[in-house]
């Protein structure tokens, strides 16, 4: 990987690369969805691809484009290969599902602002859920947050993929300010202690969860 090719994917033919774009919560506005189909066409970019984490994945950008393309693109285009909080997902919530009991959507957009650009020793998923539902996958998310009528319920090393394992409930019955305010000690605990590369389940297996029962994390 070089200055030029950071940030984005090397695909299966050899030659072409896949770029993510920034999308906090999942939301785009229409001058978004303007910039990143402009940028399509000028670029003549043959597959754009809605991610699992609620990203665009505009695939087949030649080398030679990925800088001019990144600009083209503004906050859309930050890089997000180092790692750390690679998305922070969110289902709508209580602002607009008649099923949701809380405001994901806030919580999503003020969680990834605060972990942008920050690394931590793997790459961390955050899901997010307005109600047991869970629309978000908190479950299966490094971070996972559900709500509930009595506030929120967050998880901690939850994994989808081979080897898929739930998270372990950290804490329930929390407001917006106490998730936020637990997920930075989460994140710390797991910083210090984390090995390079391990995302948070491994990170349990190896370490247990009696910090989690024991309170170390507060």
């Amino acid at each position: 990987m070089t200055d030029t090719t950071y940030g984005a994917k090397l695909q299966r033919d050899g030659k072409t690369y896949a770029i993510q774009t920034r999308i906090p919560a999942g939301i785009v506005t229409p001058e978004d969805l303007e910039t990143i189909a402009r940028v399509a066409k000028e670029f003549r970019i043959p597959m754009i691809k809605i991610t699992s984490g609620q990203r665009f994945l505009l695939v087949g950008v030649q080398e030679k484009d990925i800088v001019q393309i990144r600009k083209e693109l503004g906050d859309l285009g930050s890089a997000t290969i180092t790692p750390g909080v690679r998305y922070v997902q969110s289902c709508p919530g209580i602002a607009y599902c008649k099923n949701g009991t809380q405001d994901s959507i806030s919580l999503a957009r003020e969680i990834s602002n605060e972990y942008a650009g920050k690394e931590f020793p793997g790459k961390i998923k955050i899901g997010i859920s307005g109600c047991p539902r869970c629309c978000g996958e908190s479950r299966v998310r490094d971070i996972g947050i559900m709500g509930s009528a009595k506030g929120w319920t967050v998880f901690f090393g939850g994994h989808s993929g081979f080897n898929s394992r739930q998270g372990v409930q950290a804490a329930a019955g929390l407001s917006s300010d106490e998730v936020r305010g637990l997920i930075r000690r989460l994140l710390t605990y797991y910083k210090c202690h984390a090995q390079p590369k391990e995302r948070t389940s491994r990170f349990l297996e190896r370490v247990g969860t009696a910090w989690l029962e024991a309170g170390k994390a507060d």
